[in-house]
């Protein structure tokens, strides 16, 4: 019985490590999916806190060229497509669909890498390429 129990444990704490691996190598594509959504909802407070120190100006520059449009997220779909350093690079494909007057036009997410490092602890965005 005692053999069954220490089996039973090194199972779950194998899935329970493998499940926080798993969550933390998705962290940079989730930061980036978080900042986009932010960024159509027009959410200066959360887009900056979704940003390293370096890109929050920035941010609130890409943030402000949406100010005369009503904006969504189309198709989005992000993953991370290698590191560069201790940056990850993460490509996102889909759309913003930015509609004024009634008038779409899109915006094509894949032509930029986002950078994403870690700063705090948390996953920022922190430029593109």
């Amino acid at each position: 019985m005692r053999t069954f129990s220490l089996i039973f444990l090194l199972i779950f704490t194998s899935l329970l490590l493998a499940a926080c691996a798993s969550n933390n190598e998705n962290a940079p594509v989730q930061a980036v999916e978080n900042y986009l959504n932010a960024l159509v909802e027009k959410d200066a407070n959360r887009l900056t806190t979704l940003s390293c120190s370096e890109w929050e100006d920035d941010a609130l520059l890409e943030l402000d060229s949406f100010q005369a449009v009503t904006a969504r997220l189309e198709g989005l779909a992000c993953e991370q497509t290698g590191t560069d350093g201790e940056t990850a690079l993460v490509l996102c494909n889909g759309n913003i669909v930015a509609t004024y007057n009634d008038e779409d036009q899109q915006l094509d997410l894949s032509v930029r890498t986002y950078q994403v490092v870690q700063e705090g602890g948390d996953w920022l965005v922190c430029g593109t390429r």
